[in-house]
């Protein structure tokens, strides 16, 4: 598709590979959530930067909370770099189905989750991140038929969590606006086709492979930042 950002698939940053494939719904999701990898706010907008910061993520979510593979579908770098996380991901998501993560506890199997780099407690989010992340969620929404001002969503809008930070929730109501105005001038009308609300009740998983990314830990290269709770 023209207007699809530029995602750097796994083999660009040398993903490892999971220990088991990714379930693929054939559906799309219904809720797209925005998230922040609570790690150090880094200047450094450089291919090799971002490529590291995936293999990062995934070596902690395999490594430290013994998942499958990296939890989210997607990840943005601080320099606007967009890369595959979850395997089957970008597949998936160029079919309109849906490759199931573990990054929203209990919502997983009607979601897909998009990992923002930094920690947007009280810093702003950096212009190339906020232009990607707008690039990404329309993209997401032509894909999946989905409406910016329903379908875009904090991850603290599920779980009890200060995940994406502060200042970048507090900015999810203009990155509606803005994915809106992108598709076709404006949010899509009520005659499309309806979403299903939020499925509230706990799904129990054979593994430990439900939950949402948490906070990064202290790894060199990525510290985390103190000041999250």
């Amino acid at each position: 598709m023209a207007d699809a950002p530029n995602v750097h698939p796994r083999a660009d940053w040398n993903a490892r590979a999971p220990r088991r494939p990714a379930t693929v719904l054939n559906r799309a999701p219904d809720r797209i959530i925005v998230h922040h990898t609570d790690t150090a706010n880094s200047d450094d907008g450089s291919l090799a930067h971002a490529y590291g910061l995936s293999r990062f993520i995934q070596d902690f979510h395999m490594d430290k909370r013994g998942w499958d593979d990296a939890g989210q579908q997607l990840t943005i770098s601080r320099g606007g770099i967009v890369m595959e996380g979850r395997n089957r991901s970008l597949k998936s998501v160029r079919a309109g189905v849906l490759a199931v993560g573990a990054q929203v506890l209990h919502h997983n199997e009607h979601t897909i989750g998009i990992e923002n780099e930094g920690s947007y407690m009280t810093k702003e989010v950096p212009d190339r991140l906020w232009a990607s992340l707008v690039e990404v969620c329309v993209w997401l929404c032509r894909e999946y038929d989905l409406t910016p001002s329903d379908a875009i969503v904090g991850h603290r809008d599920y779980n009890k969590t200060a995940c994406p930070g502060d200042v970048l929730y507090a900015r999810l109501p203009e990155l509606r606006r803005s994915v809106g105005a992108r598709l076709d001038g404006a949010p899509k009308s009520s005659q499309g086709k309806p979403r299903p609300k939020p499925r509230p009740k706990p799904r129990p998983e054979p593994f430990p492979d439900d939950q949402g990314p948490g906070q990064m830990p202290d790894f060199p290269g990525f510290p985390s930042f103190d000041d999250f709770n």
